[in-house]
């Protein structure tokens, strides 16, 4: 049977700040974590760094023309904080703002909407070594700074997204030291755990205030799929506790105005929560316009014992975020399955990306029809899925990723199967528009649709960003053997190759 979108679902790709921009010195940006982390030797694959990215900052343009032949309806896109106040506090600069009004309005000619997402992990240097996300502050800070984003922006974004990944940000910040600020300390992560809702709701609030009480804003969540090793009650509870402690510590203060009591007892041997004070959920718990979903994979989970084995099978479900590893370098068991006791992750099978992740479409449809059964007046939008396969450009200068099509196909099928069962499901953003730096993993992994030659920083659509044109442009889920005659060639600038600009 055909599967077939309804009208004005939202066909979009997404990038993020410091992966695609480069120009990290241009016109008066300031240091970021990941500028910092980024040249922490060991710390990134290769030593690469960010300061080149994908030249989005300067080629921004030429990338909306590909955007526009790709179809796509919707970019979703970060600010970097650092652009717009290069200590995190603050007048804005002028000229970090103007590239975003430029960015937007070039959108805007090409029919395309810009997503804006406030913060995707790059805090300004600065504001870090004031505490960073684990100091209350830095929520404030946060909404000074979406404020004067959503002032200069305000008549052009038709939806806003406060925060990506807090998850990441809190648990592979600070918690493992996996990312950017490369801090191990739970006690810490679990405080930039509430700092990151409070930032939500200060936000949501000073976006609204800047750009009127219509705006609409969202967050997204890269909520975890974890599944029971087994019937036994032991592994059952284990799996409970790992999705408080992973997913109900954000979903609770957002839609519910409340942290669940078990999590706090769970982690009472790491922190009282007395960084929670009277009339913070009521700044957390605030109107939410729609929900941002990332997912990649999901995690087989079980009680810690005999024949449990710290493996590769949960991570973090975010966009080429640090690869699965057995244990954080503490050598414990990564987070936040280390945050509470008595649980591992287990051993899947299946095919997998090259990020280690098992391929299980069948999540994503689980993780959205529990969401619109949880809050069935929340619109969902897919925010992020992809996968990174280790691609070459072929003889023919085409990047024939069949594994990439098979792996988009299954999931936008997923999301028809969701808006089968009733989930209200508005868009899908493919992660990645371009390949780009892949945060821990330097230039190595590749999620893009569209393929980067980092020598060159030459544009060439994969057969992946092929199949995508054709969904995008049809509403329409096409067979992952449709690729258009001659496309996968890479024939000219609209059906393949874009030339890098000057």
């Amino acid at each position: 049977m055909t599967r077939r979108f309804p009208d004005g679902f939202l066909w979009g790709a997404a990038t993020a700040a410091y992966q695609v921009e480069g120009s990290t010195a241009a016109d008066g940006r300031g240091p970021s974590i990941w500028d910092t982390f980024s040249r922490t030797p060991g710390a990134v694959l290769g030593g690469h760094t960010g300061d080149l990215g994908t030249d989005h900052y300067r080629r921004f343009a030429d990338d909306v023309a590909l955007m526009a032949d790709l179809g796509l309806r919707a970019y979703r896109f970060s600010v970097a904080w650092p652009r717009v106040q290069p200590t995190g506090r603050g007048p804005a600069n002028q000229a970090g703002l103007d590239f975003y009004r430029r960015l937007a309005d070039t959108l805007l000619a090409h029919g395309i909407d810009p997503v804006v997402t406030l913060y995707h992990w790059d805090l300004p240097q600065p504001l870090e070594d004031a505490g960073g996300w684990p100091a209350r502050d830095t929520a404030w800070r946060f909404a000074d700074y979406a404020g004067l984003v959503a002032g200069a922006l305000g008549d052009r974004v038709p939806l806003w997204t406060t925060l990506n990944e807090p998850w990441c940000t809190a648990y592979l910040g600070y918690a493992s030291g996996e990312h950017a600020p490369g801090v191990q300390d739970p006690a810490r992560a679990l405080a930039a755990v509430h700092t990151l809702n409070l930032a939500h709701g200060l936000g949501a609030r000073a976006v609204r205030a800047a750009a009127g009480d219509a705006a609409q804003v969202s967050v997204t969540l890269n909520l975890q799929v974890n599944r029971a090793a087994s019937a036994a009650p032991a592994d059952v509870a284990a799996k409970a506790r790992l999705d408080r402690v992973a997913n109900e510590v954000f979903l609770g203060p957002l839609l519910d105005g409340a942290y669940p009591d078990e999590v706090v007892a769970e982690t009472a041997h790491l922190t009282d929560w007395g960084f929670v004070r009277d009339g913070d959920l009521d700044l957390v718990r605030t109107r939410l316009d729609a929900l941002g979903v990332n997912y990649y994979t999901t995690a087989l989970v079980g009680a810690d014992g005999a024949g449990a084995v710290a493996t590769a099978g949960a991570g973090d479900a975010g966009s080429g975020e640090a690869d699965v590893q057995a244990a954080s370098p503490a050598g414990t068991e990564r987070p936040p399955a280390n945050l509470v006791e008595g649980v591992r992750w287990r051993h899947q099978p299946g095919p997998r990306t090259a990020m280690g992740w098992v391929v299980d479409p069948s999540g994503l449809t689980e993780l959205l029809v529990d969401l619109h059964r949880r809050r069935p007046d929340l619109p969902l939008h897919v925010t992020e899925n992809g996968a990174a396969y280790p691609d070459v450009v072929a003889p023919d200068g085409g990047v024939h990723d069949a594994d990439r099509v098979g792996y988009l196909h299954a999931h936008v099928d997923a999301v028809g199967a969701a808006l089968d069962a009733g989930a209200d499901v508005r868009g899908y953003f493919a992660w990645s528009l371009l390949d780009n730096f892949e945060w821990a993993y330097g230039y190595e992994r590749r999620f893009g649709i569209v393929h980067v030659d980092y020598a060159t920083m030459a544009r060439t659509v994969k057969d992946s960003g092929h199949w995508y044109r054709r969904l995008a442009t049809t509403g329409v889920l096409p067979p992952v053997t449709d690729v258009a005659a001659g496309e996968a060639a890479g024939a000219g600038v609209g059906a393949g190759t874009a030339a890098a600009a000057g």
